[in-house]
């Protein structure tokens, strides 16, 4: 299923059903991206990871049912670079790849080009539904992303909140309307200092709303 997933996005997977495979393959070919299960036959994924590390930097992203937090640290300890907990959404998962990718300056080559926008530090791919601040990627609900997408194509101009609230919920705008913006907005500054709080990046504008950069 993962290996169509990243077919249909025009990735060319090589899919291997054990941690030797991953190994072999690994000694012939050149590989871009690994996604690795925990769980698997004889070789277990962690001693997989480990493996790689000692001869490859590639982006290495495990794809597993273990969602403790012990499994986390240990994965990230051994050199991992994201961790996705199933069951998972496609959507984001391909977002997560595309993201790592970029960041290896591998991305595989789009008869388009990604539209990303750079505001005040803030970057927003609307192809892959991520953002991120400083480079860091921002764990953002659809809601949040909608939001900060709407203030990065005003660039520095303020959005009211009442347009804001009409262009991502697609109601009329009202009181309870602008109060939910208020607490998006607050969550979003929430996440956003928790990379960089040396800064406000979405300011208030009095009497009007809000605006980044």
């Amino acid at each position: 299923m993962v290996g169509k997933l990243l077919a249909d996005e025009g990735y060319r997977p090589s899919v291997c059903y054990s941690a030797a495979q991953v190994l072999e393959l690994m000694e012939r070919d050149r590989f871009d991206l690994v996604i690795l299960d925990i769980m698997m036959p004889g070789i277990d994924g962690f001693t997989c990871c480990r493996e790689i590390r000692k001869k490859s930097q590639v982006p290495v992203i495990f794809l597993t049912a273990k969602d403790e937090e012990i499994d986390k640290v240990v994965g990230f300890e051994l050199g991992a670079d994201d961790y996705v907990v199933k069951p998972f959404k496609p959507r984001e998962l391909m977002a997560r790849v595309k993201a790592r990718l970029r960041r290896s300056a591998v991305e595989v080559p789009k008869a388009s080009a990604s539209t990303v926008l750079e505001v005040g530090g803030v970057s927003i791919d609307e192809e892959s539904y991520t953002a991120s601040v400083l480079g860091e990627e921002l764990s953002l609900t659809p809601k949040e992303y909608a939001i900060l997408l709407c203030l990065a194509k005003r660039a520095g101009r303020p959005v009211a909140s009442s347009e804001l609230f009409e262009s991502v919920w697609g109601e009329a705008a009202s009181v309870q309307g602008n109060n939910t913006v208020m607490v998006h907005i607050r969550h979003l500054r929430k996440k956003i200092a928790q990379v960089d709080s040396s800064q406000e990046y979405i300011e208030t504008v009095w009497g009007v709303g809000y605006k980044l950069g």
